[in-house]
This record gives structure tokens, C-alpha cells and sequence, in this order.
């Protein structure tokens, strides 16, 4: 064979060794070689030199039939001593025993030397090829390239020990194998090895290079010594020597043809033979199942340290060259030739790194669903775990880490922890060198722990646990286990270490698609199509592993609809398919996890998270921060952050942790929606919907508030809101970023066209019902309104600071203490309730506490006027109490202002400036009138001015405050002292009908508040109008208006009046109680005629007109009027006859 044409020695020896077998008693095989060293160097030793005559006994050559080493003077003692007697007669017996003699048995220097010598001179026979010939003559010519070695020189026999896993024929390979053993024994007989590594044995100290300067005891050591200056030198380590290229070669020869049996290889068999006693006792030697036996139990605290280090250099040499490996080259022969993975030295990665790249391209056929034996699979697997365990086999790593192992991982070199360690730093501190993390992504990449995670022994120790009850239903060693255990991150389920180690190993995985080997298979076509990847293990700075994601994920949420594709490319050639989205959604899944395991966030956020996230170190956290920081961030951050809140709005069980919260309310009311292979955002809006149900936990209100809110900085994250009305707001709302401000835009805009009637609305219908959405949602919590909370804000540490977020209960606070607000809250919540009086369905509270009720009395009403329903239905006995006195609260609300009642407003838009503009001069925008113009109009109702569309809403507000003193503003603000010092009782009842009214009418004069005393006159002057303002007094008079004044339309006094003609009409018989209140009420009124008489004609006309006796009154003041123009008739005519007397007298007094 080429490789070993240098190597003559080698083949004589074999040649030789088999003759000794096959001929008894015949002259020895072994002649001297002329050319041999002569005797005097070879005897030379510092240590003990031979005497020149035993020295020739060996070194000359043997012409005697029979000559035995067990006669030869040198080896007798040693031979005595450790070789069995019946072997003394076979010198190929005896050589064994000697060499394979105990590590702490040692033989004296002259038998030393006098077996080399022997080995030599057999070594050097050109008839030890005709054995060969002859034994393996049919395997010869099977083989071709042994075949053609040219005859005489020993690279016949060379060639077929390199080809001997070929050979077929029983004989050959016993020969071949047999000789094997002894021929590797010593250094000098391996393929030139002295002549290519004289100089560097020299420069190592390795040995001696001339017998007569030192004699090496075991030529193993030799070759162990300059394994260990290769592999120092792969690692750069400091100060090392610099081993020639043919040395290389030859040394890695020498690994390859040692890697059938661990005898071959001297210096690790004597280091490991307790070892191996110990843990491979059973273990039959050859096909390097011995070594695979100690590497698996390299890491045993019982074995000893000498066969680790012989171990270890055995596995560095394996990875640089995977033919090292006996069970490997061969198990995989055939699929590294089925699919070209010969050596590419054009990869950036060393060219001793063969076995890396070994890996990669059968790992890149398995990832490709091509077949590789499973023989071939599982060696791959044996040395992926490997190179996992041990971070010494991986050069790159020694070199390039070995100021973080110094400083951070020392004393962790055990199972795979070194490793996890720097891991560890890399993903937590952020401190490690760019060439060290590329290392460590590197060895993640050679091992593909994520194809099988029993590669990663720490990560399988630590988690075992966690698989066996979590993921038991999965088979071992299916990629979806790690998956499993993402998922089952941060629950019961998953323990510390194994969380840690998931998180360490997941670092480096989301850093690389092609890691993933689910994603990869599910998208490597959709990859190569819509993002332009081809080979497995291609990477350039034009297309880095992270950016094949990033695209993915991109093509997987972008539609066609979102108007992200260019229009002019058919959607086929940009649409992921559902296999490779479905997997793009579990990777987005598990990345929101943790924000380190997104590695464009972590990359352009590094700063921000510094800066602004330091302390928040819980799961999740961090991304809340930065989406709660958004306008602060830097820009490359800010629009990473914004994208992934994008899709987080389309898509949230993104939000992994959320969504584990959230899984009660899920089960119960969202389970429909959550079954969606696709999700549009519907899923987070069913779980605002049932934000208060009672299977709602605090963990996942809190993290739906927060998207909420999130949500508020930018209408694109409201997926369903940014879908409905992206045209809307391009055309009618253009620069508008904030959510909140598009909604008002986009509500002031709806507003005024309704308003204005407009036929056809400028907002789409789309856009209007996902804006009711919004705006509904918006009014739960006052955090949701930016410009109200920040206006608020100090209000809310003032009046609500115990009041917990949610459920609208802060804004409801604010509106309790109105009175109490600085003017620009005050302001605020004005607007807001008078927005919510026109739209009670924003009225977040009432909507809330009335739900019930409103299915049962309002179910047909429309929206607006929910209100207005609910307050009809107020006094029914089925009538909810809690949602009774929420309309209440707002009645008394909308009585504080007209503006208010928008019902009210309407039918007395043109009432309200003719009566009232007096007030309206003095009023001031977004405050409370406190009542004065209902007040106003109050008046007016009594004076019978009003239109009837604007009486009959007086009539209802008048109705209803008659019964509940504090629906009256005007009357509690003015008696705020007066109505706890006389009517104390009264109040303390609290059964609102009318009774607090009633006692302040009954104790008028006792009234001392001035303000207070108008008040109650103006409630006396108001109930002449209409009895029903009197609730007292029509309970009383109940059945009497049934009976005497049934005919009668009530309105306008008209039934009051009726009531007054039956007092007077002796023939009528009141019930005894109207009686007597009608009584009182006429004591009433006359003694408010006497504290505040008519202030002018109208008040007096009105008066008149509004007094149950009114036609008495006008028949009087008629009668007085017909009376009055008779005298003036009567005076006017003696008037006229007395003047005309007087000028008769005057003209005759002139005549005379």
C-alpha cells in the first residue's frame, strides 16, 4: 500500500512469524539483513551494556535449524521468572510474554535490546512475503490494490494489514491478526515511523533514537509520548513543539491500524489492564469494542488515572481523523462513500477535524430523511455523547475557552458539565469571547443533542426525572423529548438542574434552525424555496443561521391580507406550508419562554435589557419590560420588540407562560378559539371578554392586562383592530401611531357622522364593530386610557390608592370623588362619563353589575339606550338590588348635568337656551352644573312653559327625585346640614320614597338655610303641576284618583286640580289620609305663597295658572275686571254730563 510503502520492516516480521507457525523444527526464517546495525551500536546502553558475545548470539543471523530465544543467556532470568514453561519452546510465545509482561514488570536491558534486535533481523527476510502468498492467495486477488504491490520489498503484507477487516479467508485472517499484535510492539517496526520521526522523538523526548545512547523499556511509551505532542499541538497550547507533517502521518497510521484491538495499542493496553479487568471483564477484544467499553466508563470514579489520560489522548486522536476508530470506519464505510463525505478542507473548520465533519455530513443525510445504516447511527451516536462529555476532545474549545474554563468552569471536568458551564456563561453573563461561543455553537452542531438528547449526559441525568413522568408518552430518544421538556418548562413537573440544563443546551439551539431536526425537516424545502438555503451545513455572513428563522417566522404570520407580500409573486411561492408553520409556532413558542432563547431580541436589546430590565430576572419578565420601556428603547431594539408584539397579537399562545396561566378560563370559556390551528387574535379577546370570571387566576389577569396595555403604545399590536381598520386609519386617521388615539380618531369620526346623519359613514362596518371592541375593552381599566390615567394620576395615589386596578374600579373611585379632583382630572372624568351617558355600553361597571338584569328587561334594547331601559325597569320587583343602586349612581350623575342625559338634552335642546341661557353664560366647559339647568327647567314645568317633548322628561326626573332626595343636586347640596339635623331617620331608612322629601316639607319652617328653604318651595310649587311629583301624597290619594278622577289625563295639574274640586264638593267622600294630605298641602302652598310671593307678572301668571283653584281665581279676578269696567261705564257718563254742564255755564257767562 502507498501509505505504508515506507514501512519494509513491518511485513518481513509478519512473513517470518507466519513461517515459525507453519514449519516445526525448520531452519529458521529470519536471516540477518546485511544492512542491519552492526553489533557494537546495538549493544551499547547507558544502563547495563551487553557483552559482545550475547549481544551476537542475537544479532547474527540464525543458520542453525531450532534456535530458541529461551536458550539465549540475556532473557533467561526474565524469561524464568514471567513466561510458562511450555511456551519456552516457541520463540513467538516467548516474545508475547515478554512484551505483554505486567506495566510494574520490568526486563533487563540486554533482553530488551535482544528482542528488538531479533524482530529487526526477522523483519528484513524477503521470503516472509511467500507465507503470505501462500495463506492468503484467494483474498490477494480479491483485493486489487494488494494485488498490484510490487513483490520483495514487504508492501504486500503491508497492504493486506491495512485491507485485513476485508479479508474472508479463515487462515489469512488468523495470520494477519496474529501478527498484527507483535508487530506493533515496537516503534522501529511501523511504516517508517523512525526515519519520519527521528527529529521530533528527538525534540519531544520521547526516546532514543540510537540504541547506544538509551534504551527505551517500552517502545509504546514512544509512540503514547508523541500522541500526546500532536494532540498539544491541535490545542495551540503554549510552548509546544511543532511536530512535522510526515510525523503526523505516521502517527495517525499508527492510531488507525491500533484501532482493531486495544493491544495493538502498547501504551494504553499496560495503562488500562486493570481498567479493563475491572469494567470490560466480559468484553471480547477486537473491532475496538475494548475501547468503546473503557470510553464508556471513562468518567467511573474507580477508574484509575493513567487510563483516563491514555483514553482521552486515544479519543483527540479520534477526532481528528475518524478512521482512528475502528467501529466507526467501518460501521460507516458505506454511507460516507453512498453520500460523498470524503474530507472537504475547503470548510473553515481545521482539517484535523475529520471526525467533525464526518458527523455533520451523515447527520445532514438523516436530517434529509435519507437512509443511513442504523450500525452507522448508533456509532455516530456513541461518539456525538462523546465529544458532549469531554470538552478536552474538541481543540477549538481547549483554545479558544481556556480563559473561561480558568475563571468560571475549573473543577467541572466530569460528564459533560464543563461544557454546560460555559454554556451557562455564554447564555447568562454574556462575557464570553466571540471565537468561544462560535466554538461551543460549533461542537453543538458536530453532536446534534437536539436530534437525541441522551447525547447531552448532563442534560439526560438531570432531567431523567422529568421524562419519566412528563414525557413518558414519548419514545427515548425522539427529538419531540426536548420539546416536551420546553414545555413543561417553569411548572411542577420540571425540577431546577434539568431546567438549567434545558435552558443552556436550548441557548445554542435557537441559535441554529438547522439544530432543531423537526423544524429542519418540516422546513427545509420552504426554506430553500421562499428563503433561498440549500445545503445543510451552509452558513456565510450573507445568510447566517439566525436569519433562516427569522425568515420563516416572517413568511408564517405576514398574509397576503397584511399586505407584507409582494403582489406581483403568486401567494403560492411565498406561503409556508402548515407542517412548517405549525413547527415555526412551536419554536415561537418555546423562544417566548425566555428572552435569551431569541437570539435577533437578545443580540439588538443587549443594551436596553441593561439599561432597563437589570432587575427583572423572573421567567417572562424581561420581554414585559422591554414591550412596558418600547418608546425608550433604542430603534433596532424598539422594532424587534414591536415585531414580536405584532405577532404576539396575531398568534398569542406565543406567549407561552401566559397562555400556562390562563389554561383554567381557557378549559372553560376559550376552549373553541384555542383549538384553532390558526389564531387571529381571538384568543386574547375571549380572554379580556372573561378577564372576571371566577376561573380567571391573578397570573393570567395580570398578563392579559399587561398585553392590554402593551397594546395601547401602537395599534398594530391589536391584531383583529390592525386587520379591521388598517385602510380606515391610513385615510382618515394618517400619522396616528398610538392605539389610543386611533380609537379616538377613529370614534370622533363614527360620532360626528351619526350626529350629522350622514348617509354613508366614512369608517368601514368592519372597522366599527372592531372599534366597539376596543372601546369596550379600554373602558375595564383607566390604564387602558393613557391621557385620562396620566391626568389622573395623582388623583389615584390621593382618593384610590387601596383600590385595586380592573373591573373600571378606579375610575369609579375618581367619579365618587369628583368633588375632590384637581381641574384636570376633573375634566377627564367629566368627558368620560359624558361619553359613557351616550354609549352606556362603555360604562364598564354598569354593564358589569347590570348584566343580569339587562338580559332580562333590556335583551331587544339597543345600546344606547341601555340606560334608559335599565331606569324604566329600576322599581321592579325583580329588579336587582346591586344593579338598582348602580342606576342610581347614575341618575344622580346624569342630574348633575343636562349634558349628561343625552335624552334629556335632546328634547330640550331648544327649552334649555330660551329659560336658561342666564346659566349656560356663567357656565364653564367639562364641569358639573350641579343641577342648575334641570333645576331651571324644573321651574318651567311647573309654570307649564315647556315643549311637551322636553315636559315630559322634566315629568320623569322630577317623578324619580320625589322619590330619592339625592337625585335632586340642588336640594342636597343646599340642605347637605339641614336634612341630617331634621330628617335624620328618614335618611338612615334609605327606602327612597320620598320620605326625606316629606319631612322637609312637613318641617318648612324649621328650615333655617335659606338656599335650602327656596328649595323645598320650588319642590311644593312643582307638585301643583302634577300630582305624581308627590309620591306622598298620590299613595294617599291613590284610590281616589281611581274613583273621582279617572277620566282625567294627568299632566298639568289637571288631576290635582280634580282632587281639589272633590275636597270642596261636600257630596265627595275622601279616603281619610288624602284628606288630610290634601289639607296639609293647601296649609303648604299658602304659606309658600306668603315666604316667596310672584318675584314678577309671569311668576304670578304662572302661579295662577298652576294653583289647583285656579278657576276660582280667574272667575274672582274676571268678575272684578266686568266690575270695574261697569263703574268705569257708569263714572265715565257723569263725568261727561257734569263737563258738558260746566261748558254750557262757561259759554253763557261769555254771551252775557
Amino acid at each position: 500500500m502507498a501509505a505504508c510503502r515506507r514501512v519494509q520492516l513491518l511485513l518481513l516480521f509478519v512473513c517470518l512469524s507466519s513461517r515459525i507457525w507453519s514449519t516445526q523444527g525448520a531452519k529458521t526464517q529470519g536471516s540477518v539483513n546485511e544492512n542491519a546495525p552492526d553489533n557494537g551500536d546495538i549493544g551499547k546502553n547507558p544502563g547495563a551494556p551487553l557483552q559482545e558475545g550475547k549481544l551476537a548470539a542475537a544479532s547474527q543471523p540464525r543458520r542453525t535449524t531450532g534456535w530458541k530465544l529461551a536458550e539465549e543467556e540475556a532473557c533467561r532470568e526474565d524469561l524464568t521468572r514471567l513466561c510458562p514453561k511450555h511456551s519456552w519452546n516457541n520463540n513467538l510465545a516467548v516474545l508475547e510474554c515478554l512484551q505483554d509482561r505486567k506495566e510494574e514488570t520490568e526486563i533487563a536491558a540486554d533482553c530488551n535490546h535482544l528482542l528488538w534486535n531479533y524482530k529487526l533481523n526477522l523483519t528484513t527476510d524477503p521470503k516472509f512475503e511467500s507465507v503470505a502468498v501462500e495463506v492468503c492467495k484467494g483474498t490477494i486477488s480479491e483485493i486489487k490494490e494488494c494485488a498490484a504491490e510490487e513483490r520483495g520489498k514487504g508492501y504486500l503484507v503491508s497492504c493486506l494489514v491495512d485491507h485485513r477487516v476485508n479479508i474472508t479467508e479463515y487462515q489469512c485472517s488468523q495470520y494477519i491478526t496474529k501478527m498484527t499484535s507483535i508487530i506493533f510492539s515496537d516503534y522501529r517496526l511501523i511504516c517508517g515511523f523512525m526515519d519520519k520521526c527521528r527529529d521530533d522523538i528527538n525534540a519531544l523526548h520521547c526516546g532514543s533514537v540510537n540504541t547506544g545512547e538509551k534504551d527505551v523499556h517500552s517502545q509504546g511509551e514512544v509512540i503514547a509520548c508523541l500522541e500526546k505532542g500532536l494532540v498539544s499541538e491541535v490545542e495551540e497550547q503554549a510552548g509546544r513543539y511543532s511536530i512535522k507533517e510526515d510525523c503526523k502521518k505516521a502517527i495517525m497510521r499508527v492510531a488507525e491500524l491500533s484501532s482493531d484491538d486495544f493491544h495493538l495499542d502498547r501504551h494504553l493496553f499496560f495503562a488500562c489492564r486493570d481498567d479493563r479487568e475491572r469494567f470490560c471483564e466480559n468484553t471480547a477484544a477486537g473491532e475496538g469494542r475494548v475501547y468503546k467499553c473503557l470510553f464508556n466508563h471513562k468518567f467511573e470514579d474507580t477508574m484509575s488515572g493513567k487510563c483516563r489520560e491514555a483514553l482521552s489522548t486515544r479519543q483527540k486522536l479520534i477526532a481528528q481523523d475518524y478512521k482512528v476508530s475502528y467501529s466507526l470506519a467501518k460501521a460507516c464505510k458505506q454511507d460516507l462513500r453512498k453520500y460523498r463525505c470524503s474530507v472537504d478542507t475547503t470548510l473553515p473548520r481545521a482539517r484535523e477535524a475529520k471526525l467533525s465533519y464526518l458527523l455533520l455530513c451523515l447527520e445532514s443525510a438523516v436530517h434529509r430523511g435519507r437512509t443511513v445504516s442504523g450500525e452507522c447511527q448508533g456509532e455516530m451516536l456513541d461518539y456525538r455523547r462523546m465529544l458532549m462529555e469531554d470538552y478536552s476532545l474538541s481543540p477549538e474549545i481547549v483554545l479558544h475557552c481556556r480563559g473561561e474554563i480558568d475563571t468560571h468552569c475549573s473543577g467541572l471536568h466530569h460528564k459533560g458539565r464543563t461544557l454546560h458551564c460555559l454554556m451557562r456563561v455564554s447564555r447568562d453573563k454574556g462575557i464570553m469571547d466571540n471565537l468561544c461561543q462560535k466554538a461551543l455553537q460549533t461542537l453543538i452542531q458536530e453532536t446534534d443533542p437536539g436530534a437525541d438528547y441522551r447525547i447531552d449526559r448532563a442534560l439526560n441525568e438531570a432531567c431523567e426525572s422529568v421524562i419519566q413522568t412528563a414525557c413518558k408518552h414519548i419514545r427515548n430518544g425522539d427529538p419531540m423529548i426536548l420539546s416536551c421538556l420546553m414545555e413543561h418548562l417553569y411548572t411542577d413537573k420540571m425540577v431546577e438542574d434539568c431546567e438549567h440544563r434545558l435552558l443552556e443546551l436550548q441557548y445554542f439551539i435557537s441559535r441554529d434552525w438547522k439544530l432543531d431536526p423537526i423544524l429542519y425537516r418540516k422546513c427545509q424545502n420552504d426554506a430553500a424555496r421562499i428563503c433561498h438555503t440549500h445545503g445543510w451545513n451552509e452558513t456565510s455572513e450573507f445568510m447566517p443561521p439566525g436569519a433562516v428563522f427569522s425568515c420563516l417566522y416572517r413568511h408564517a404570520y405576514r398574509t397576503e391580507e397584511q399586505g407584507r407580500r409582494d403582489s406581483s409573486e403568486p401567494q403560492s411561492d411565498k406561503s409556508l406550508s402548515r407542517d412548517c408553520k405549525t413547527e415555526v409556532q412551536r419554536i415561537l413558542h418555546q423562544r417566548a419562554l425566555d428572552v435569551k432563547l431569541d437570539p435577533d431580541l437578545q443580540k439588538r436589546c443587549m443594551i436596553d435589557l441593561g439599561k432597563w430590565c437589570s432587575e427583572k430576572t423572573e421567567p417572562g419578565q424581561e420581554l414585559e419590560c422591554l414591550q412596558d420601556h418600547l418608546d425608550d428603547l433604542g430603534s433596532d431594539c424598539r422594532d424587534v420588540v414591536g415585531n414580536l408584539t405584532e405577532l404576539e397579537s396575531e398568534d398569542i399562545q406565543i406567549e407561552a407562560l401566559l397562555i400556562r396561566a390562563c389554561e383554567p378560563v381557557i378549559q372553560s370559556h376559550c376552549h373553541e378559539v384555542a383549538d384553532n390551528q390558526i389564531d387571529t387574535g381571538e384568543l386574547m379577546e375571549c380572554l379580556v371578554l372573561n378577564k372576571h370570571q371566577k376561573e380567571m387566576n391573578e397570573k393570567c389577569a395580570v398578563g392579559v392586562t399587561h398585553f392590554q396595555l402593551i397594546q395601547m403604545k401602537d395599534f398594530r399590536f391589536s391584531y383583529k383592530f390592525k386587520m379591521a381598520c388598517k385602510e380606515d386609519v391610513l385615510k382618515l386617521c394618517p400619522n396616528i401611531k398610538k392605539k389610543v388615539d386611533v380609537v379616538i380618531c377613529l370614534s370622533t369620526t363614527v360620532r360626528n357622522d351619526t350626529l350629522q346623519e350622514v348617509k354613508d359613514q366614512r369608517v368601514s362596518m368592519k372597522c366599527r364593530r372592531q372599534l366597539r371592541v376596543e372601546e369596550l375593552e379600554m373602558s375595564e381599566d383607566i390604564r387602558l386610557d393613557p391621557d385620562l390615567y396620566e391626568s389622573c394620576r395623582q388623583d389615584i395615589k390621593n382618593h384610590c390608592q387601596n383600590i385595586v386596578f380592573g373591573n373600571a374600579q378606579v375610575i369609579e373611585c375618581l367619579k365618587d370623588s369628583k368633588d375632590h379632583l384637581f381641574p384636570r382630572c376633573h375634566q377627564k372624568i367629566f368627558k368620560l362619563q359624558e361619553t359613557e351617558m351616550m354609549d352606556p355600553e362603555l360604562d364598564f361597571q354598569l354593564m358589569r353589575v347590570c348584566k343580569q338584569m339587562i338580559r332580562r328587561f333590556c335583551s331587544e334594547s339597543d345600546a344606547k339606550n341601555m340606560l334608559q331601559c335599565l331606569k324604566q325597569n329600576k322599581n321592579s320587583e325583580l329588579m336587582d338590588p346591586k344593579c338598582k343602586q348602580m342606576i342610581t349612581k347614575r341618575q344622580i350623575t346624569q342630574n348633575t348635568d343636562y349634558r349628561l342625559n343625552p335624552v334629556l338634552r335632546k328634547a330640550c335642546k331648544a327649552d334649555i337656551p330660551k329659560f336658561c341661557q342666564n346659566i349656560l353664560n356663567k357656565a364653564k366647559d367639562d364641569n358639573e352644573l350641579e343641577g342648575q339647568v334641570i333645576s331651571c327647567l324644573k321651574l318651567k314645568y311647573a309654570d307649564q312653559r315647556l315643549s311637551p317633548d322636553c315636559e315630559d322628561q322634566i315629568r320623569v326626573i322630577l317623578q324619580e327625585s320625589a322619590l330619592d332626595y339625592r337625585l335632586d343636586p340642588q336640594l342636597q347640596m343646599q340642605c347637605v346640614d339641614e336634612i341630617p339635623r331634621l330628617c335624620a331617620e328618614e335618611v338612615a331608612a334609605q327606602e327612597q320614597t320620598g320620605q326625606v322629601e316629606e319631612c322637609l316639607k312637613v318641617n318648612l319652617l324649621k328650615i333655617k338655610h335659606e338656599g335650602c328653604k327656596k328649595e323645598v318651595l320650588n319642590i311644593l310649587k312643582e307638585s301643583k303641576a302634577d300630582i305624581f311629583v308627590d309620591p306622598v301624597l298620590h299613595t294617599a290619594c291613590a284610590l281616589d284618583i281611581k274613583h273621582q278622577c279617572a277620566a282625567i289625563p294627568p299632566g298639568r295639574g289637571r288631576q290635582m286640580s280634580c282632587l281639589m274640586e272633590a275636597l270642596q264638593d261636600k257630596r265627595v267622600r275622601l279616603q281619610p289620609e288624602c284628606k288630610k294630605r290634601l289639607q296639609d298641602r293647601i296649609d303648604m302652598w299658602s304659606y309658600a305663597a306668603k315666604v316667596a310671593p310672584a318675584e314678577g307678572f309671569s311668576d304670578l301668571a304662572g302661579q295662577v295658572l298652576s294653583s289647583p283653584a285656579k278657576n276660582y281665581i280667574l272667575t274672582t279676578m274676571g268678575m272684578c275686571v266686568v266690575l270695574l269696567f261697569l263703574m268705569g261705564l257708569l263714572c265715565g257718563r257723569i263725568t261727561k254730563r257734569v263737563t258738558q254742564e260746566l261748558k254750557d255755564r262757561k259759554w253763557t257767562f261769555l254771551y252775557r
